[in-house]
C-alpha cells in the first residue's frame, strides 16, 4: 500500500482520485490472477471490472483504504471469476445436450443427407420464426460469439435475462426443428 500511499494523505481525499489509484495499484495482479483462473484474457477484464465496480459502489464517501483492500479485492475476483465458470459451464452443458438430442433426433434417416447450407437455412428459418427478443440475443451469441455481458450491454437487457432468453431461445428452436423433421417426409 505504500506506492498510493501519497493518494490517500489529507483529511477528505477525493473519491475519484482515491479509486484511480487504488485501480492503478491493483489492476495488473488482480487481471494476472484472473486470466490465470479463467484461462481467458478478456473474460479475466470483465470480471476485474466487475470487482472495481463492486467496490466504487460499496465504498462510502469517507472510508480511507486499510491493508484489507488488497486481499478484499482478490477474494471478491476468486468469486467473480469461479461465478463465471460455473455460469459458462452450465451453459455449455445445456448446449452439448441439445447438441446431442438434435443429432440423436436424426437417427431415423430423416434429414441426415442436408448439406451444412440446407441446415443452415433451416436452423435461420426456424431462427425467423422465435420471440424478437430471443432471435437478437440468440444472433448476438451464436453469430457474434458475444459474451451474455456484451449481449446485455448491446441489448440493454440484463446479464440475467439474456441467460433466461437464450435458454427459451435454444429450447423453442430445438423444439421447433424437431417438429418440423417430424411432419417432413
Amino acid at each position: 500500500m505504500e506506492a498510493t500511499a501519497t493518494a490517500y494523505a489529507g483529511d477528505a481525499p477525493d473519491r475519484a482520485a482515491c479509486m484511480e489509484a487504488i485501480v492503478t495499484e491493483h489492476e495488473s495482479s488482480l487481471l494476472r490472477y484472473a486470466a490465470r483462473l479463467l484461462n481467458n484474457s478478456d473474460t479475466a477484464q470483465d470480471v476485474v471490472q466487475n470487482v472495481f465496480i463492486k467496490l466504487y459502489r460499496s465504498w462510502p464517501e469517507d472510508l480511507q483504504p486499510s491493508p484489507k483492500l488488497k486481499a478484499w479485492l482478490f477474494s471478491v475476483t476468486h468469486n467473480e471469476a469461479v461465478d463465471t465458470i460455473r455460469r459458462e459451464s452450465r451453459l455449455r452443458l445445456l448446449h452439448e445436450k441439445q447438441a446431442r438430442e438434435a443429432e440423436s433426433a436424426c437417427a431415423d434417416g430423416f434429414h441426415c443427407a442436408l448439406t451444412d447450407d440446407d441446415r443452415r437455412a433451416l436452423v435461420l428459418e426456424h431462427v425467423r420464426k422465435l420471440d424478437p427478443g430471443q432471435q437478437q440475443v440468440l444472433l448476438l451469441r451464436l453469430e457474434q460469439g458475444l459474451s451474455y455481458k456484451e449481449i446485455s450491454e448491446v441489448t440493454g437487457r440484463s446479464e440475467g435475462n439474456v441467460g433466461n432468453l437464450l435458454h427459451h431461445a435454444v429450447k423453442d428452436l430445438a423444439a421447433r426443428l424437431k417438429r418440423a423433421r417430424a411432419v417432413s417426409p
